[in-house]
């Protein structure tokens, strides 16, 4: 197999991957927004606030960390949770009214 046909051949295979990884990684999202509108519906019938900073900070931490032991930038993984804290207290904040 000459170097450009072996090159093709390789990216294809790492897209693929990449298409996986992206379905996997929407899947994984849904599923996680699944339980936190549980938490936002318990929060509301509870009259508990919307966000929990306190456990926010600590799982901002973690995956931190968990990103450090990955090999994956932890500044880029605190950014990404955030975004996703974000949206979760945005939902859990629309179900309290």
């Amino acid at each position: 197999m000459d170097a450009p046909t072996k090159a093709a051949t390789l990216l294809k295979d790492h897209r693929e991957s990449i298409d996986r990884l992206d379905a996997i990684l929407v899947y994984t999202l849904a599923e996680r927004f699944k339980h936190t509108q549980a938490v936002g519906r318990l929060k509301a019938e509870h009259d508990l606030p919307p966000s929990d900073p306190a456990r926010e900070e600590r799982q901002i931490e973690r995956l931190e960390r968990l990103a450090e032991e990955a090999d994956l930038d932890p500044a880029f993984a605190k950014e990404f949770l955030t975004f996703i804290i974000s949206e979760v207290i945005r939902h859990h904040e629309k179900l309290q009214k």
